[in-house]
């Protein structure tokens, strides 16, 4: 044997060698092909329309399921006082706040329910809880940890609740505009704390001293509600834990305006009347045959203008006595 022919023979090994990893590249060049064809189109299963398709991986698949916040939840009562067995069953307001203020320094609304004793689902954290009663409210710190935590807020209020009667019988509520004040010394309407006070509502307000208000309205010819001079007032005290019940009695009356030539007689259109007190003072200004408005028990002038002409004359209120006013011509 030559020593080419023997070189030769000793190269033969390597090149098998060599082939092999080439075999080995193409095929592992072509199975990604495969794979990247699969990717493109799932259908395909790896390059076999026959196949089924592959489902979907789940997203971050390879590092579990999505990491969830613990959930617990905070069931609330409020009482009026420490003292009270029975919870507060209507009329509350509550809402829930994070701890952790915004960029704005604000505290941002989570929840808010008006249910009595509401089941509020909340993530693990800090809250401030808020329970409204009328114009009594307290709040309170609370910390959720993945269970469910019972709360009893004391709101150290008691109850308002005011009845208008007109005689001996109770005024329609919608006739009523009651405000509520807190007093000082020499200012009994020092400071207003509630405008519209519905008469016959359970009003929540801390314990202390109030004067309350109540004005009976009239329904103008527009069909709006108009404030009489009929004005009842009143100084009351509220305690913790207890309903203070407040009756308001209106002393007024309705009266009908008419211009006539002779008592009893047909009224005049188009006239304009205008009340006034004994002193002068303007109550209402009406204008039609016969007007009509509720004034408080007491004495009163008429004045009619009809054509340029000017007449008047004396009334009494007397309360309850609905009646009419008759101007005459003279």
């Amino acid at each position: 044997m030559t020593s080419r022919a023997a070189k030769a023979l000793s190269l033969r090994p390597y090149a098998s060698l060599t082939h092999s990893l080439i075999d080995w590249a193409l095929i592992l060049l072509l199975g990604l092909a495969s794979l990247s064809t699969a990717a493109a189109d799932p259908a395909s299963s790896f390059g076999n329309p026959g196949a089924p398709a592959l489902p979907p991986a789940a997203p971050n698949a390879r590092f579990g399921a999505p990491f969830e916040t613990s959930q617990g939840a905070l069931h609330l009562t409020a009482v009026l006082t420490a003292n009270d067995p029975q919870p507060i069953h209507a009329g509350l307001k509550w809402r829930v706040f994070n701890e952790a203020t915004d960029q704005d320094q604000s505290h941002k609304l989570v929840a808010e329910s008006s249910d009595a004793t509401p089941t509020l689902p909340l993530p693990d954290g800090a809250y401030i809880v808020h329970a409204g009663l009328g114009l009594a409210g307290v709040t309170k710190r609370v910390v959720i940890n993945g269970q469910t935590i019972s709360e009893k807020l004391v709101l150290n209020a008691g109850g308002l609740r005011i009845v208008g009667l007109l005689g001996d019988v109770p005024i329609n509520p919608t006739k009523l505009s009651i405000a509520i004040y807190v007093p000082e010394r020499g200012n009994s309407e020092a400071k207003l704390v509630f405008a519209n006070a519905k008469a016959g509502d359970t009003i929540g307000l801390p314990e202390g001293n109030y004067h309350v208000v109540s004005t009976l309205l009239d329904t103008t010819t527009s069909g709006s509600a108009s404030a009489t001079n009929s004005v009842v007032g009143a100084d009351l005290r509220v305690q913790a834990g207890k309903l203070t019940d407040t009756t308001l009695r209106h002393r007024a009356a309705v009266m009908t305006l008419k211009l006539v030539g002779a008592p009893g007689g047909e009224a005049m259109a188009n006239t304009a009347f205008t009340i006034l007190t004994p002193g002068g003072d303007v109550i209402r200004e009406l204008i039609g045959a016969f007007p009509s408005l509720v004034l408080a028990e007491g004495e009163y002038v008429a004045i009619a203008r009809h054509d340029n002409k000017t007449y008047q004359t004396n009334f009494k209120v007397t309360s309850t006595l609905d009646r009419d006013v008759e101007v005459i011509m003279k």
